[in-house]
């Protein structure tokens, strides 16, 4: 059976489908912040002294991980609904995002913190750092360099995860893409469209991310490390 593509149709609804865009990309952004946030307060936990919270953060990143992030956005958005819970869409959207990126996170980080050597820290410690200078100079900083290219390829997963969050009809591209083919009847170029979309918007964060690891970290630009 021959097709005959045909894209004029979607010309007029380019505003809705940069709207979604702008969506994906502000969702993506605060799960970034939030979520590296909650990873490494979570790899602290998980290195903790105190067993209870190795325990709490260690359960979180299980169930998270061990769960589909499908589920996690429909307990999120109407099983909490079902006991008098309810949130916005985008906000529920981006809670569920939050969580989900800050389990992932917070195995990364923990294995940068890991790699650290304990000689170095015994060394801070010996010169008179304080705590909070210890785990920023000493581990924190090194371990996030470490991490950084893993840490940056787990937020660009999440950014193309948040499609799903179109099951609970938040505006993002994926949900712009199925109003509209709903609307044109052309499925194979909306998506066509909408991937080609995502293909740019994960090339302008890794750029960003890239420039953003050259201005943190200029001890990897000096020595040529790629990010």
């Amino acid at each position: 059976m021959m097709y005959t593509f045909d894209f004029s149709s979607l010309w007029a609804y380019w505003p809705d489908f940069l709207t979604g865009a702008l969506t994906t990309l502000e969702m993506t952004f605060a799960a970034t912040v939030l979520g590296l946030c909650i990873g490494v307060a979570g790899a602290i936990a998980r290195g903790s002294r105190h067993a209870w919270l190795r325990v709490v953060a260690g359960g979180y990143v299980e169930l998270v991980r061990n769960t589909p992030f499908l589920i996690q956005i429909f307990f999120l958005f109407f099983g909490l609904a079902s006991v008098g819970v309810r949130m916005p869409v985008l906000f529920a959207a981006v809670l569920a995002m939050v969580i989900n990126v800050g389990a992932y996170t917070t195995e990364i980080v923990r294995a940068g913190i890991e790699a650290v050597h304990p000689g170095q820290i015994e060394a801070a410690e010996s010169l008179g750092l304080s705590v909070p200078q210890v785990y920023w100079y000493v581990i924190l900083r090194p371990a996030l360099e470490r991490v950084y290219p893993a840490l940056t390829s787990q937020f660009v997963l999440m950014m193309l995860s948040s499609s799903i969050t179109s099951q609970i009809s938040a505006e993002e591209l994926t949900a712009a893409a199925n109003n509209i083919q709903s609307i044109t009847f052309r499925s194979l170029e909306t998506y066509i469209v909408v991937a080609l979309l995502y293909l740019v918007l994960t090339v302008l964060l890794k750029s960003g991310f890239w420039l953003l690891g050259q201005a943190l970290f200029p001890r990897r630009r000096l020595l040529g490390t790629p990010l």
